[in-house]
């Protein structure tokens, strides 16, 4: 069994963070930009690929915010997770794409429908995942100081 690295983008505009918009049976779910890195690819070139594959955005790519792991078997959906180890890394990104309105996204993920800048005052009422990381960006935003990793979490 391997353990799959992920870099995920935090792309704080004020008081919004960009997410993916997705959905799967039970209606959407929000993810934060990223994807798996591939063999010889450095995290920072996984996540301007992914990025522009799933977002349509350049950007640049800041200081390492979280580690979080998923172990799948430890959560609620371990029937279908129940092999899946993931290391993910949350990095601080800033769009340079320099327009206003979002891209189109160029290759986006299976259950991706769009792409969303949510208010932060409202991340709670969304179906994000992890769910646990909600309370960090927030914190993050207000320039607060914050673990860097988070552990198993979802």
């Amino acid at each position: 069994m391997n353990i799959r690295n992920s870099a995920k983008a935090v792309i704080i505009s004020g008081d919004k963070v960009l997410l993916t918009k997705n959905r799967d049976r039970d209606g959407y779910f929000y993810l934060f930009p990223g994807g798996g890195q591939e063999h010889g690819e450095t995290l920072h070139k996984t996540l301007i690929r992914e990025c522009i594959e799933e977002t349509g955005e350049q950007i640049e790519v800041g200081e390492l915010l979280h580690l979080r792991e998923y172990i799948g078997k430890n959560h609620e959906y371990a029937s279908a997770d129940f092999n899946v180890h993931q290391v993910e890394y949350y990095f601080d990104c800033k769009r340079i794409t320099g327009k206003n309105a979002l891209e189109q996204p160029a290759n986006p993920d299976s259950h991706q429908v769009g792409v969303e800048w949510v208010h932060m005052k409202d991340l709670q009422e969304y179906r994000l995942y992890p769910k646990e990381i909600r309370k960090y960006i927030v914190k993050y935003a207000k320039n607060e100081q914050l673990p860097v990793y988070l552990g198993d979490i979802n």
